[in-house]
């Protein structure tokens, strides 16, 4: 797992760098197709009301046809209104009855049809390919895993928040946040090969300890989870104004209808919420256990532990107060944005700017 005194194969990092280049580029037109797939939700929402407009149409000429035959001796089915008759109807062709491309629990409703986002993931699919290479390339260049940096996290990372959205949308319509998603992980990528660019190398002492698999791994794959999960409360920010909106006859951003409701956003946020926290709370036990293989101590007060402590108890405390307190809506949402916020502020201010036992950014000095 660890080989210090393995030679850099420095050609195969180069590789590595140039993988990585395209892939942030690969990346870039993802997002580039998401966004364009959010500018012209108008024309997919107006041909969708188009079609609903004349389904409604065709089920109220039903009721007169069906009132003959009953005069000639045939049976009708009565206390059926035209809305009644309509939802069915509709969501035989996967539409929910407000028009919404994707339903509450975020399933494929088949509704109204979205190339460019079609189109927009399998780009991102060929990104994450190129960006697998380079991330495994890297690790394999230096014979060790390839998170022992600052760069190497941050590639590492954006990795694992891709392949996560992308198990998501096996199963769930999650279209709607690729914007949010490839916005980011173009962030990431832009932000470790311009902010924290660092040369391929053997990992220092301390770091060269099974826990580095350990913690480091689970850390990612738990704040890939509240990344995504802060893209949805963002959205759900949106989505509920919208709703209040359209309650008082307002018009709103047309590609809010291809957002789920605002409360489906808020339970699956609260779901998934609760998966990564899980994972958050072993990454400090763990992280505390090989502290002390290291130093001798569980807990030094170091500022990346302080900081790790306090992302604890924000996601804590969301927890806490939406299930006893009643914390649903924009609080729950803000909570959940404000959890991410000090996540990305510990990976990236901390890391940068306050010295301490866990200056391993790889920054030169």
């Amino acid at each position: 797992m660890f080989n210090p005194t393995a030679p850099v194969n420095e050609q195969l990092a180069l590789y590595s760098d140039l993988f990585m280049l395209i892939a942030a580029l690969v990346y870039a037109a993802a997002f580039i197709l998401f966004t364009i797939d959010m500018a012209t939700a108008s024309a997919t929402i107006r041909r969708l009301e188009a079609d609903l407009a004349a389904q409604r149409g065709q089920v109220r000429t039903a009721p007169a046809r069906e009132t003959v035959g009953a005069a000639v001796g045939g049976s009708t089915a009565v206390g059926a209104s035209d809305s009644d008759t309509a939802r069915p109807a509709v969501a035989e062709r996967g539409v929910d009855a407000d028009g919404d491309l994707v339903d509450e629990d975020m399933d494929y409703t088949g509704g109204g049809r979205r190339p460019v986002a079609n189109v927009a993931v399998a780009v991102l699919a060929v990104g994450w390919a190129l960006h697998a290479f380079a991330v495994v390339a890297r690790g394999l260049a230096a014979s060790r895993v390839p998170w022992g940096n600052l760069y190497e996290f941050m590639t590492t990372g954006a990795l694992v928040i891709t392949t996560v959205y992308l198990l998501f949308l096996f199963r769930k319509d999650l279209r709607f946040v690729g914007t949010f998603v490839t916005g980011l992980t173009v962030a990431m990528m832009c932000a470790a090969t311009m902010g924290f660019p660092t040369p391929v190398g053997h990992l220092q002492p301390p770091l060269q300890s099974p826990w580095l698999v350990i913690h480091v791994s689970i850390a990612v794959l738990a704040s890939s989870l509240f990344a995504l999960t802060a893209a949805m409360s963002v959205l759900q920010l949106l989505k509920d104004r919208a709703e209040k909106r359209a309650a008082a006859g307002e018009r709103s951003w047309a590609f809010l209808r291809l957002v789920p409701a605002a409360q489906g956003l808020e339970n699956w946020s609260y779901r998934l919420n609760a998966i990564a926290f899980v994972m958050w709370t072993f990454t400090v036990i763990a992280g505390a256990i090989w502290a002390e293989a290291a130093w001798g101590r569980y807990w030094n007060w170091d500022t990346k532990e302080v900081w790790s402590f306090v992302i604890w108890v924000v996601y804590a405390a969301y927890l806490h107060a939406r299930a006893t307190r009643g914390w649903t809506g924009a609080r729950a949402a803000w909570l959940s944005i404000v959890g991410f916020l000090c996540i990305v502020f510990n990976y990236t201010i901390v890391n940068t700017y306050f010295p301490g036992l866990h200056s391993y950014a790889g920054l030169p000095g």
